[in-house]
């Protein structure tokens, strides 16, 4: 008698597309954006390139899709321990995102490139993700014994940039150990912030 044989589940479309994305970023982790094809996702997948249209309309809706993807799982991993004060939640959470960028380069890189590249939704994908990064360090600021004002909210972006370039830069050549990288960059923020603790006012106004 023969082998029994199992009926195919078929899984809902939201499901299905889940399932390709997921495949999509793990593509991802070892090339660019650029070389992840339709073709490529639809070999990997082991389904028609044509069946692969039915959940994305073209290369750029995927691409979009799989970075966005992406910077989910960057918020996700990074999120603080809302139990920890103010501080600390920020060593740990510069050391999640130094930790990101390291295992998931690729997937970074196309955030940063995607949003110099001309693309006006990646460029939005990208925006959200350090709006929401900014924006978490923003409503703690209270903490530090500062208050929220638009001054302090274009610093925290600016030192939000230079974390950025500064963690690329420590991943492809780590010159320090991570734990001092993480000492500096979180040393900076309250240096960055201190000019706003004391009402100054400008030359000329």
């Amino acid at each position: 008698m023969g082998e029994m044989s199992h009926p195919r589940v078929r899984l809902d479309p939201d499901t299905r597309r889940e399932q390709l994305l997921d495949l999509g970023l793990a593509l991802l982790a070892t090339r660019t954006l650029e070389e992840l094809s339709i073709d490529l996702l639809a070999e990997e997948a082991g389904i028609s390139r044509g069946l692969l249209y039915h959940y994305f309309r073209n290369k750029q809706e995927f691409h979009r899709a799989v970075v966005r993807r992406a910077t989910d799982q960057m918020l996700a991993v990074t999120t603080p321990d809302p139990t920890l004060d103010a501080l600390t939640r920020l060593t740990t959470g510069l050391a999640a995102y130094i930790d990101y960028v390291e295992t998931s380069y690729e997937p970074f890189m196309s955030l940063v490139r995607g949003a110099s590249s001309g693309d006006r939704f990646l460029r939005e994908i990208y925006e959200d993700a350090r709006g929401a990064l900014v924006g978490r360090i923003f409503d703690s600021i209270g903490e530090l014994g500062l208050t929220g004002t638009p001054a302090t909210r274009i610093l925290i972006n600016g030192w939000a940039a230079m974390v950025e370039e500064t963690v690329i830069a420590w991943v492809q050549e780590p010159e320090i150990p991570r734990h001092e990288l993480v000492r500096l960059l979180a040393a900076a923020l309250p240096a960055v912030l201190a000019a706003t603790a004391d009402e100054v006012t400008a030359p000329g106004g």
